[in-house]
């Protein structure tokens, strides 16, 4: 078996509300990503991006990793990590710094994205990413790469991306428990906006909505740069327990329910279309119409997506005000496990009144029958972040990371450490 290392593997590890996921994949020649390993399995003890079970999680996610291991053929010793949870907390800053030579280099553009990043931010937080949106020299703005560019002086705006501390600290302990290092902990949201998101989208501008079964991680990018993170701490489990309670089914068999029957728009439901429904406590299973069913989710995925539509429209009224380009022309992206419902899109149309797309990841190759799906995407993105900010340069023990990963191909600051 080899070790991931030699094979210039990485690996991204996604430990969801329900779901674990570890993809090993395999950074080809032509920069694509190859996925060669996959396991995943159901997740225990951890609770709306957060853990409340140590143990549990450490058994789900060792379960993943021996998949995936199994599947590459090697042996896992790092992994790249999502992190979601209420307590992420994004802000926008700007710093700005004398041009030294005429002329920007690189050490200016550093020196210029240290100072917008030194900002003081709460004892409990720590910086999760550190982003640039665009940079300004004199007079002229909207700058996105600014090497070589003649001025006086030079202003930067990034987007800074925190945790909680000891949030962020338990996830990481679950993972060291089963003797696995963590490269770097990455932002669902991002990770997500990664794997399903073209460059086209970020630049009209797109909102991301990863929908898990504990939170809903939402990125708007607008002027090809991320503006917004946030974490909406409800999702695909409300409502699986709206159809526990309604029907009487055990929370397991609402799931599979919810998963394989149901529909977002009960409209869309055939009259004749029956489900069966089993009872608690040994009693005979009930068929029920599958109308009834899409007439207990719809309202439940209105309710979730309307909070996301408030949220959406505060956030576009907050980048109004500070003159940037608010704009959704691209659109609405939904992804994550509990996008796969059927009428789905018809429903989101209805609430953001914008289009929308199920987001499945791109620019792939290897097991995509596997992983070609919404509930994978955090997974890949964590693989092309991966990608983007490994050297697999033998001399460093340490891998370089990304700032703003495979958004901006400008080679020598991305690849600076923060």
């Amino acid at each position: 078996m080899t070790k991931a290392a030699d094979k210039k593997l990485i690996v991204g590890l996604d430990i969801g509300t329900s779901k674990v996921c570890a993809l090993v994949g395999e950074v080809l020649p032509d920069d694509k990503v190859n996925v060669i390993g996959v396991g995943s399995s159901p997740s225990r003890g951890m609770d709306k991006g957060g853990v409340n079970d140590l143990e549990s999680v450490v058994k789900s996610v060792q379960r993943a990793v021996d998949q995936a291991e199994l599947m590459a053929d090697c042996q896992i010793s790092s992994v790249f990590l999502s992190l979601s949870g209420k307590h992420i907390r994004c802000q926008t800053e700007k710093g700005m710094v004398p041009i030294s030579d005429k002329e920007v280099t690189q050490d200016d553009v550093d020196n210029v994205i240290h100072t917008a990043k030194s900002v003081k931010i709460s004892d409990e937080h720590r910086t999760l990413h550190v982003i640039p949106q665009e940079f300004a020299i004199d007079y002229q703005e909207g700058i996105k790469n600014p090497v070589g560019l003649s001025g006086v002086r030079m202003e930067a705006s990034v987007h800074l991306i925190t945790c909680h501390n000891d949030m962020a600290r338990n996830i990481v302990k679950a993972v060291e428990r089963c003797g696995l290092k963590v490269d770097q902990l990455i932002f669902s949201g991002l990770a997500a906006s990664h794997a399903v998101l073209t460059a086209d989208e970020r630049e009209l501008g797109v909102c991301v909505v990863d929908i898990g079964g504990g939170t809903m991680d939402l990125a708007v990018w607008t002027g090809g740069a991320l503006r917004h993170a946030e974490v909406i701490p409800y999702a695909g489990n409300v409502v699986t327990s709206d159809i526990a309670y309604a029907f009487g089914t055990p929370p397991g068999d609402a799931e599979e329910i919810k998963v394989k029957y149901g529909f977002a728009l009960s409209e869309l439901v055939s009259k004749d279309a029956k489900v069966d429904v089993p009872s608690v406590g040994g009693r005979p299973s009930r068929s029920l119409q599958s109308q009834t069913l899409a007439e207990v989710i719809e309202p439940r995925y209105s309710e979730l997506l309307g909070l996301v539509n408030q949220k959406l429209l505060e956030i576009q009224e907050q980048l109004r005000t500070a003159g940037v380009k608010h704009h959704l022309a691209a659109g609405v992206v939904l992804t994550g496990g509990a996008a796969q419902m059927e009428g789905l899109i018809e429903c989101a149309e209805r609430v953001f009144r914008n289009q929308v797309r199920i987001g499945q990841p791109l620019e792939l190759s290897g097991l995509t029958d596997y992983v070609q799906a919404p509930h994978y995407a955090t997974a890949v993105g964590l693989l092309h972040y991966g990608k983007d900010s490994q050297t697999f340069d033998e001399s460093e023990p340490e891998p370089k990371r990304s700032v703003s990963g495979i958004f901006t191909k400008i080679s020598g600051w991305l690849r600076k450490e923060f």
